[in-house]
């Protein structure tokens, strides 16, 4: 090693000697072999510049591998690998401009070290300090150069994070941790070798900013690079990360991390599994218990049911029925399980399958997806485009369901899914609470229910308090009850809500942040809200009237008008109830007392409406778990499509 810096050493001695010719002076020859030095290795930065634009380039195909094989390392490898090939990207690359630096150093120091040791008076003072002192021993003026190199690593560190194509990509902890590290090494080496040294380092971090601006102005990054691409898949790997609720912190750790490792494994290791339930949480049992108790009912089939939420009540349930087989698996490694699942069917309320992060399986190509709706409300503007189409079957809630996913059908060219009428369970189950249910408090109030949506313009944070305004009255009480992911989301605005409205809060007005009752909603004689689902579960099962207040649209499939239904979140606002624009709140209190006044005339109403509407009141448990049980016993799918033609037709 030695003898090969002693022949390093010797070329650039002869170089730095033609610079001092040239200057008379060590200090400016250490400048001019500096700015040589840049110019000789000049195409190897050119070369390490395209090759970092070739990964900022790869950048949305890798982060999209995430995003598709998210928790599986072996496919996001092996993609990884396929496109490096591809692009031939040599992820070694950023290195080599360190190597030639570091044997350059190596060899500059003998040759300063020999220029010192020569070198004499003015031709070794350079800005008043003598290029053969070392700083840690002399101290003085001599202590600048440190200074002077630490911040020179500190220019050089910044402007590369802020504008050199690869490193802007990192991640802030990569981006500190080498201005860290850089601007350490400046200083210490500063310190502890001779200022001779300290001055080409100086000169070369300087030199490298101006190198980079000069590249990026001769081959510029966005003509490489999709940068509006890059924010979609690096946006879509965020919503991924953040399933869990976000980065835990440096030494926390997952209380659930055992549990859920080993109802993973306890998930493989049974064969042959027939129904598996997939819930995102604790609250989606609603949708799921008449199904699953009616197979348990009709059935000796064992029932796999898949949670994200490790407080789910399922995990109670199944104590006291042991066909009931829970496992708790967190919102990340439910990607890899259902990647590898291998059961006959799949039921799950989770839209988007195959588009997002929940992929069909990739070992069985035979598993039934079943969707069930988790409202009764339509499937083309609601959802995101594309949100049914790789369902295998849909239990639809009524007949525009069927229309909607038809007509969805022809106009994208999709194969026919099996589209079962069944109506919609929770429902069933909310029309036996009414019906089971003592009256209400016989206070004489008027109660209202304000529950909008937590979506972009929803009326807590486009008119909430201008409805109060006109709300608040002696012979009413007004509960407001948010969305749970509102609350979740825009903790601060809620609480600033309360405190507006704190010396308003008593008996007339009640926010309502506690989520495990229905209560409010059971007894409000009115409910008042935007483009939530809740609007069409309270009036059908309580056949009273809803006020909607006409927000922006929640509409997140800007493509819904190619299908050509209008959705029932809009034709069924007026026949439901009534809507108002935002400008309209004046009109509130006489809509309000309309609808107290016209009772038993709005309840015949939405009977109606919901007889239009709604499949088979009632029956949806039953009707869902013969399907499954027919698809088990090979009876079912020729059965469902005779009911949903008929029901089409009708």
């Amino acid at each position: 090693m030695q003898a090969v810096i002693n022949v390093i050493s010797t070329a650039l001695g002869a170089v730095m000697e033609i610079c001092y010719r040239v200057c008379a002076n060590y200090g400016w020859a250490i400048l001019l072999f500096t700015l040589v030095s840049r110019i000789i290795l000049l195409p190897l930065s050119i070369w390490v510049h395209l090759n970092g634009l070739k990964m900022v380039r790869l950048m949305p195909e890798i982060n999209w591998l995430h995003v598709n094989h998210y928790g599986d390392k072996d496919a996001i490898a092996e993609g990884q690998a396929e496109l490096y090939k591809r692009e031939k990207y040599n992820p070694l690359a950023g290195i080599v401009p360190v190597i030639v630096q570091l044997v350059i150093l190596l060899g500059l120091v003998d040759v300063i070290r020999g220029l010192i040791a020569r070198g004499t008076g003015s031709e070794l003072v350079f800005a008043g300090i003598n290029l053969g002192w070392v700083p840690a021993e002399r101290g003085g003026i001599s202590l600048l150069v440190p200074v002077a190199a630490a911040l020179s690593a500190l220019i050089m560190c910044v402007t590369q994070n802020r504008s050199q194509a690869l490193q802007a990509e990192q991640g802030k902890l990569n981006q500190i941790s080498m201005l860290v590290i850089s601007v350490g090494l400046s200083l210490y080496l500063g310190f502890f070798v001779p200022a001779g040294i300290g001055l080409y380092w100086i000169a070369g971090n300087l030199l490298s900013v101006v190198q980079m601006y000069l590249l990026n102005a001769a081959i510029p990054p966005e003509k490489h690079v999709n940068y509006a691409e890059l924010e979609k898949s690096r946006a879509a790997l965020a919503e991924i990360e953040g399933l869990d609720g976000g980065k835990k912190g440096l030494f926390s750790r997952d209380p659930n991390a055992r549990r859920e490792r080993a109802d993973y494994r306890r998930f493989f290791s049974v064969r042959n599994k027939h129904v598996v339930f997939y819930s995102e949480k604790n609250g989606f049992w609603k949708y799921y218990q008449d199904i699953i108790g009616e197979l348990l009912k009709r059935s000796n089939v064992r029932i796999h049911y898949v949670t994200n939420d490790p407080e789910d009540r399922i995990f109670e349930l199944a104590k006291q029925e042991s066909r009931i087989i829970p496992y708790y698996i967190g919102p990340k490694k439910i990607i890899t399980l259902m990647m590898k699942m291998d059961a006959d069917i799949v039921v799950m309320t989770t839209p988007d399958l195959d588009t997002y992060h929940i992929k069909r399986s990739y070992i069985r190509k035979d598993i039934e997806y079943i969707y069930t709706p988790h409202d009764p409300m339509s499937v083309h503007m609601s959802f995101r485009e594309g949100a049914m189409d790789h369902f295998d079957t849909v239990f639809c809630v009524g007949p525009q369901q069927i229309s909607e996913i038809r007509k969805t059908e022809e106009v994208y060219g999709l194969p026919e899914k099996t589209l079962v009428p069944c109506g919609y369970a929770l429902l069933d189950d909310l029309i036996r609470e009414q019906a089971d249910r003592k009256a209400g408090p016989q206070d004489g109030l008027t109660r209202i229910l304000i529950a909008p949506s937590w979506n972009e313009d929803n009326i807590l944070d486009s008119c909430v308090d201008g409805l109060l305004e006109q709300l608040l009255r002696a012979d009413r009480k007004i509960t407001v009850r948010p969305h749970p992911e509102y609350v979740k989301r825009y903790g601060p605005r809620m609480e600033a809500l309360e405190r507006r409205w704190a010396d308003r809060t008593g008996e007339g007005l009640v926010f309502e942040t506690d989520f495990s009752s229905h209560r409010s909603m059971d007894e409000a004689d009115v409910l008042i809200t935007d483009w939530s689902g809740i609007a069409y579960e309270y009036s059908y099962s309580t056949g009273r009237p809803t006020l909607f207040i006409n927000t922006k649209v929640k509409a997140p499939n800007p493509n819904w008008k190619k299908i050509g239904i209008t959705p029932l979140e809009i034709s069924l606002r007026d026949q439901i109830g009534r809507s108002l624009n935002k400008d309209q709140l004046d009109q509130v209190n006489g809509i309000m007392d309309e609808m107290a006044a016209e009772k038993d005339a709005w309840k015949q109403r939405i009977a109606e409406v919901r007889e239009r509407n709604i499949f088979h009141p009632g029956e949806a448990g039953r009707i869902a778990a013969e399907y499954i049980i027919g698809r088990l016993t090979g009876s079912g799918k020729k059965a469902a499509q005779a009911a949903a033609g008929e029901e089409g037709k009708a």
